[in-house]
């Protein structure tokens, strides 16, 4: 792996729990690097204390080996955009345009809050279409 090959990657050390042909399935303990990680916010390995991970594909390792988790870097920024920038756009979309025709602000801002809900519905229900973009593999 090149050096700009490792930068674009988000990296966790983890321990391999399971190891199938086609699959790894690995154990993730967050360390408190997370902190100064500039990934943090868009990472889901952060504020947890044990994650695991799926990591589809065929790799030699065993039960019990430390291994290092890779993802790349764009799918930690499309897991921010999508959780937490997007939504903020929306919001605000919303209550402007509630607030530019006159409604109550109080009725505006639940109105602004409310689109949330079938915003998340709609991730949820597209979960594993979503998924396929964040994938993972391991660095032994």
């Amino acid at each position: 792996m090149s050096s700009q090959d490792k930068t674009e990657c988000i990296e966790h050390k983890g321990i391999v729990q399971e190891s199938g042909i086609n699959h790894v399935t690995v154990l993730i303990s967050s360390a408190s690097a997370c902190a100064s990680c500039h990934a943090e916010g868009s990472c889901t390995m952060s504020g947890a204390k044990e994650k695991i991970i799926d990591v589809t594909g065929s790799y030699h390792v065993a039960t019990g080996d430390k291994v290092t988790v890779l993802m790349k870097q764009s799918a930690g920024f499309t897991a921010l955009f999508l959780g937490y920038i997007f939504p903020l756009i929306l919001v605000m979309t919303i209550l402007i345009i509630l607030v530019s025709l006159s409604v109550p602000e109080l009725t505006a801002g639940l109105g602004a809050i409310a689109v949330l809900v079938p915003y998340y519905v709609a991730l949820w229900l597209l979960r594993k279409h979503i998924s396929k973009k964040f994938t993972f593999s391991i660095k032994a």
